[in-house]
């Protein structure tokens, strides 16, 4: 009977990770065109003056240069986004990044809601597995002795 009820979980769980892994692989893997290439790297950078907007959607002279310098090192071909990201950041501003880095310390906003999601929901896993323990048992007949004594006080000390 427990086996019965443990299979659609597991289930459900293998459906899942076919459909994660089906998204991720089937995922644009990226720019095709300079233009994409263009507008992608400058939707990853803050406009250095502006407030909340990125460099693809500011029409500050601050971000017009910074296109312009993203389309000049696009069409040389030689660096890939990383390092023009890399290059625009050290030369134009260092609060020019939306979007932080996968690697290294930044790599931990990333990371960390993550592992806490993870940690959390097998917390709760443990702590329903224990309580699920605890529902199942059955009283015994110590169990029904001190519950038929209780009941017994309890009318003794309600009749005046």
């Amino acid at each position: 009977m427990t086996r019965l009820k443990r299979w659609p979980g597991w289930v459900l769980l293998f459906l899942c990770i076919v459909g994660l892994m089906t998204y991720g692989s089937t995922k644009d893997s990226g720019a095709r065109t300079p233009e994409e290439r263009i507008e992608e790297i400058s939707k990853r950078l803050a406009c250095p003056v502006c407030n909340g907007e990125s460099v693809y959607e500011s029409q500050n002279p601050a971000s017009a240069a910074i296109r312009a310098e993203i389309r000049t090192q696009v069409q040389e071909g030689t660096a890939t986004d990383d390092q023009i990201v890399a290059y625009i950041v050290t030369n134009f501003s260092a609060k020019t990044q939306l979007v932080p880095k996968t690697s290294g310390f930044e790599a931990l906003v990333w990371v960390l809601p993550a592992a806490a999601l993870v940690c959390a929901v097998a917390g709760l896993a443990v702590a329903f597995r224990r309580w699920r323990r605890n529902i199942d048992t059955v009283p015994d007949d110590e169990d029904r002795a001190l519950v038929e004594a209780a009941l017994v006080e309890g009318q003794e000390g309600s009749d005046p």
